[in-house]
């Protein structure tokens, strides 16, 4: 389990290692251009569920923690769904994980 910390003082978001992965190589090619969008995500039912979203923008403090030390493999489709949904006017929404070649 991976842990995107958020802000100074940092709010906790718990995302499994290769979820995580995936979000980063999403969020730092939408930063490294300068562009700021909103990231949602559902909550786990230890979360109290619901959703939750922050504002992300190139002077936020983002610090991902993997808990495992191997990179995963990258699923292209799903960072393709990552992308798209952070470059729609609803910004960033987290899904999981589609099946590799079907997009």
């Amino acid at each position: 389990m991976g842990i995107l910390l958020y802000g100074n003082p940092s709010i906790e978001i718990d995302f499994d290692d290769r979820a995580l992965t995936h979000l980063q190589i999403v969020i730092t090619a939408k930063l490294r251009r300068r562009e700021s969008f909103v990231f949602s995500w559902t909550d786990s039912p230890g979360a109290g569920s619901g959703r939750s979203s922050i504002w992300v923008d190139p002077s936020s403090t983002l610090y991902y923690r993997f808990y495992g030390s191997r990179i995963p493999s990258i699923n292209r489709v799903w960072i393709e769904r990552l992308m798209a949904s952070a470059n729609s006017g609803g910004g960033l929404y987290f899904t999981p994980e589609p099946p590799e070649g079907r997009s």
